[in-house]
């Protein structure tokens, strides 16, 4: 009875990972949206952006000042009224006007910076998409293997307790009923690694939408992508894919806010005046007067040669950077389109003839096992044939789902996938 003690073990793991919470894609979708942290991080990001661009629009406030001087240590400030203090009083506020349009370019340069961040939520949102659909098709593909497992466990099982009861009649050898016992313990512990193995997807697909506390209930409820979302897909106008895609649209406005940028820098060389107006009073004499002044910057010894040089090489950074995002989206397109048509082609031989025919054969030699027409071995072969044929056949429909799910993010496309 020693081999039953893993299906234990198996037993009471699975009885501690609660009730099942079966959840389509498009749930874990909507959940992604509102829950994944990548995602509220872009749009923190976009927020910041947002901010930036209220400040970068922002005049420049003006500035007052009061001075109180020609105050006596001996005889202090007099007395009466506030006017007739022995002190002279100067309130003067100056206002800074900026010249060469640099508040409005400013602002520009910032609009670009909220549109880039803008598509990097997007693009954060596609990337997310991605990987939750990848990892939904891990999740079913657990499922799967586990299924299989425990199919294998079970039928292991039971030929052990009919092969028992063959060896005490003496219609089967020791060493043939020895082989299916260790048949048995290892189908237990393909048993128990396809459990730790739903756990994992499980885990991941939760850390996606923020749903640890119930990973260890999550089921996915989809079936596997068919053909028809293949053939949909297929009929995409994908001329201007790789310009459409959030990724590269972000470069681009980066691209746009840099140039405005270097106008922002070369804007510097238009000199600002500070214009300013004061309020003299003198109560000694009686006299109060008013004042009028300006200022304004000599560039002798620095005119922002290094801003300006900066913000050429920002400017060319932000093309070089938009080349090499453009070319990866077209390569990453390329790629997929590639992995999705191998995959198809693999999970039609599958789909057609090749699960139905291992079937047939297992199927026959567990008959003639019964029957005494062939030996354990010849048993044993046939099973782990289908087996393994059965776990080729769902890696090929999660290689297909991953693989459809990857080309429709490089395409940004969005479609259902059932």
């Amino acid at each position: 009875m020693k081999f039953l003690r893993p299906l234990l073990v198996l037993l009471v793991c699975t009885c501690s990972l609660g009730p099942a919470a079966a959840l389509t894609l498009h749930e874990a979708e909507m959940r992604l949206t509102e829950k994944n942290r990548d995602v509220h991080a872009a749009r923190r990001a976009l927020e910041a952006a947002a901010a930036g661009a209220l400040v970068a629009s922002a005049r420049p406030n003006p500035n007052l000042s009061i001075q109180s001087a020609g105050i006596s240590p001996r005889s202090g400030i007099g007395s009466g009224r506030f006017g007739d203090k022995i002190v002279d009083t100067t309130i003067r506020l100056d206002q800074v006007v900026e010249r060469g349009g640099k508040r409005q370019l400013r602002s520009d340069a910032a609009g670009k910076l909220v549109r880039a961040a803008e598509q990097d939520v997007a693009d954060a949102l596609r990337a997310q998409r991605l990987v939750l659909r990848q990892a939904y098709f891990d999740l079913k593909l657990a499922q799967e293997k586990l299924a299989i497992a425990r199919d294998f466990g079970e039928l292991s099982e039971k030929s052990l307790r009919a092969t028992e009861l063959r060896l005490k009649a003496g219609d089967i050898s020791a060493a043939d009923a020895a082989r299916l016992r260790v048949d048995a313990m290892r189908a237990q512990n393909d048993l128990r690694s396809a459990q730790a193995d739903l756990v994992r997807a499980q885990f991941v697909l939760a850390s996606l939408i923020a749903a640890e506390e119930a990973a260890t209930g999550l089921e996915a409820s989809d079936a596997w992508p068919h053909g028809a979302a293949l053939e949909q897909a297929r009929r995409v106008q994908n001329d201007d894919a790789i310009d459409s895609r959030p990724d590269v649209r972000a470069a681009a406005q980066r691209v746009e806010a840099a140039e405005a940028n270097r106008k922002v820098v070369l804007a510097l060389k238009s000199r600002d005046i500070t214009v300013g107006v004061q309020y003299e009073h003198f109560p000694e004499n009686s006299g109060n007067t008013w004042g009028v002044g300006f200022s304004i910057p000599l560039f002798v010894a620095y005119a922002y040669e290094g801003e300006i040089r900066r913000a050429e090489s920002d400017w060319h950074a932000a093309r070089d950077v938009l080349e090499k995002i453009r070319a990866r989206a077209g390569a990453e397109t390329a790629r997929t389109r590639s992995d999705i048509e191998a995959a198809s082609e693999r999970i039609e031989r599958f789909r057609g003839s090749l699960l139905m025919e291992a079937k047939r054969v297992a199927d026959a030699a567990e008959f003639a096992f019964q029957k005494g027409a062939v030996g354990v071995l010849e048993l044993l072969d046939a099973r782990r044939t289908f087996k393994s044929i059965q776990l080729e056949a769902v890696n090929a429909e999660a290689d297909f789902a991953r693989a459809l799910a990857a080309w429709l993010a490089s395409l940004y496309f969005d479609m259902d996938l059932q």
